[in-house]
């Protein structure tokens, strides 16, 4: 493993209110990680900031070496809630556009997680349900040939089989030196996929801990941990 993601003192505001404060993170490649938080905790702000969708005022990020953001959204994979497209886009059409876009987008990866999926290429996006369009935002984000994986709640509002398929998706085509970060209130079903966990609180990164050494230290699992640090019940 190398270091992959490093984060400098970053503060982020929206509307002259403080959304990050002082956020500071260093993570090695091959690994996946939770990035767990309450509603409003700032997780989607920072996966946007990480992937460069967001201008970052203040602090500085970088991505297996690279902090121009032209070069850090050739390394970062945001998962994508589609709300750019019309309703009426077939599947195909976007896929398409995926691959006209990204130069690292793998046809080929793409149809072999659309199978396992189940997915069809001439449904449009109105034609599809929460579960099916989660899988297929999913199937897209993880068809790129790139280094860092963010997946921002990819389980939400999906019922149990699809939730189950699509973590399954992860697993499967997760490259063994590529790093996904996944940020989603099913903690307790992405627990077992995790290797180590970023807990947001009062704005900034609470701690950054290996789900063994959670294990170890407090005897709880990840949601139980999670939950107790929110409440106060345990601290670092």
């Amino acid at each position: 493993m190398s270091d992959l993601l490093k984060i400098e003192n970053l503060n982020y505001k929206k509307n002259n209110k403080a959304i990050l404060e002082d956020i500071n993170l260093n993570l090695n490649s091959g690994k996946i990680i939770g990035l767990l938080g309450e509603n409003g905790a700032g997780k989607t702000t920072l996966m946007r900031l990480i992937a460069g969708v967001n201008s970052l005022p203040e602090g500085v990020i970088t991505v297996d070496g690279a902090t121009k953001k032209s070069e850090i959204k050739q390394n970062v994979s945001l998962s994508d809630q589609l709300g750019g497209f019309n309703r009426n886009t077939k599947i195909g059409d976007i896929v398409r556009f995926y691959q006209n876009v990204y130069p690292d987008f793998s046809e080929s990866k793409y149809l072999d997680i659309a199978k396992f999926l189940e997915l069809e290429d001439d449904k449009r996006l109105s034609a599809l349900s929460t579960g099916t369009k989660g899988k297929f935002i999913i199937a897209l984000a993880l068809a790129r040939e790139t280094k860092l994986y963010l997946l921002d709640e990819p389980l939400s509002g999906i019922d149990s089989m699809s939730r189950k398929k699509i973590i399954s998706s992860i697993i499967r085509w997760k490259d063994d030196d590529s790093t996904i970060i996944i940020s989603d209130h099913y903690v307790t079903e992405i627990a077992s996929l995790l290797d180590d966990v970023i807990i947001i609180k009062d704005k900034t990164i609470y701690q950054v801990s290996s789900v063994e050494a959670i294990q170890e230290k407090y005897h709880l699992g990840v949601e139980e941990y999670y939950e107790q640090v929110y409440e106060g019940s345990v601290s670092k």
